[in-house]
């Protein structure tokens, strides 16, 4: 009995766009089935092509945990599910920094061309805002489990680690951008925010260490290089927005694949209105009068007209995103976009609720919240599906 059978299949050529049927050739003998563990590498190295990409998992898992401690609402059972999925999100930072480590020692050309890619070079931000991430919810929801001196201890190390990673990113990509990289018109594309939004995750939980550390200079000093990471990002990302709006203006959404990164536009956003509370929350005590007043209400002045820019592009990225379901969205790794920026509006939209006492905003957190969580639930399975079976861990295509 034969075990090759010949099929015709639709493939497109990445360069021109054009699609075109080839006879493939299909594995059939027992031991090909689909759905063993790992046999859909078909060979391949495991831990061949794991980019800065895959910290993105960790970022959306973090999220899911620290988003919870800010809801301006009790929820019985909620803390205890934040705890448990922050675990989960230092497991996985743990586990994708290894599967890194093995990649660079065994696959160093092409590790080291990560950088050199004009699409995965611009995930070098991820790393930095997992490392961010974990290290705020430790101090957030970890301290029952690690102990205060621990959790703090964890938060100071991971945001020092992610806040010097995420400037090299903010300078380097861009250069690499400018130098070196194949840009064309329609390049432009959420991942462009990437390497630029790390600063103003650590201007959003450097405060969380603000209250331990000595009074004086040295909390002026975080006070003041958080509200400036603040505005590095800030002004890089509304440069960067303009771009990706004026390329689906232009050349319309793209590929499918790439469609999910549109919600990346609701990182910068969300993260800043949540970095403007956290940031006016310590600045009374951090600066001297009355400039510390006028930032806590500088949060809230900024914040509100920002949100209600995070609900025009929620609604284009859920109408486009919607077109493209239809039409069909394969998985990939850039669905983990559905997690972390939505989970920054979240912790944002807290922040306006907690300094107005605006029910709006209170339900407003809320709805979002139940968002993240099904954006959440159905990404984490289907990325441990693939990885089981092999399939994310192939080259890409």
């Amino acid at each position: 009995m034969t075990t090759w059978e010949t099929h015709e299949s639709v493939e497109t050529d990445h360069v021109t766009g054009m699609r075109s049927e080839r006879p493939r050739r299909v594995d059939r003998r027992p031991d090909a089935r689909r759905g063993g563990f790992l046999a859909g590498l078909e060979g391949q190295p495991a831990f061949g092509f794991i980019g800065p990409n895959w910290f993105a998992s960790v970022m959306g898992t973090g999220i899911v945990a620290n988003a919870a401690a800010t809801l301006p609402i009790g929820v019985p059972g909620l803390l205890v599910f934040a705890r448990m999925v922050w675990v989960l999100a230092v497991v996985l930072l743990a586990a994708v920094v290894v599967a890194t480590t093995l990649h660079w020692r065994g696959h160093r050309v092409t590790a080291r061309g990560h950088l050199d890619d004009p699409v995965m070079s611009h995930f070098y931000g991820a790393p930095a805002m997992a490392l961010m991430t974990v290290g705020a919810g430790a101090v957030l929801v970890g301290e029952p489990v690690v102990g205060r001196d621990v959790a703090i201890g964890m938060d100071a190390v991971l945001w020092t680690a992610g806040t010097v990673l995420g400037l090299w990113t903010a300078v380097a990509v861009p250069y690499k951008t400018f130098t070196t990289h194949d840009v064309q018109e329609d390049s432009a594309f959420g991942g462009w925010l990437m390497p630029v939004v790390p600063p103003m995750v650590s201007a959003a939980t450097g405060p969380l260490l603000i209250p331990h550390l000595p009074a004086g200079q040295w909390q002026l000093t975080m006070q003041l290089l958080c509200t400036v990471m603040f505005g590095l990002t800030l002004l890089a990302s509304l440069i960067v927005i303009a771009l990706i709006w004026g390329r689906l203006a232009r050349h319309g959404a793209g590929a499918a694949a790439t469609v999910p990164t549109l919600w990346i536009v609701l990182g910068p956003l969300g993260q800043s209105i949540t970095a403007g509370h956290t940031l006016g929350a310590t600045a009374p005590d951090a600066l001297p009068a009355p400039y510390g007043t006028a930032f806590e209400a500088a949060g809230l002045v900024y914040g509100v007209p920002v949100w209600g820019f995070a609900l025009l592009w929620l609604a284009l990225a859920i109408a486009i995103t919607a077109r493209t379901v239809r039409e069909g969205m394969p998985f990939a790794l850039t669905w983990w976009s559905f997690t972390f920026p939505v989970g920054t509006v979240v912790t944002g939209t807290s922040g306006l609720a907690a300094a107005t006492g605006a029910h709006l905003f209170t339900a407003a957190a809320v709805v979002f919240y139940v968002g993240l969580l099904a954006a959440w639930a159905v990404v984490a399975v289907r990325t441990a599906h693939g990885v089981y079976r092999g399939h994310l861990l192939r080259a890409p295509a």
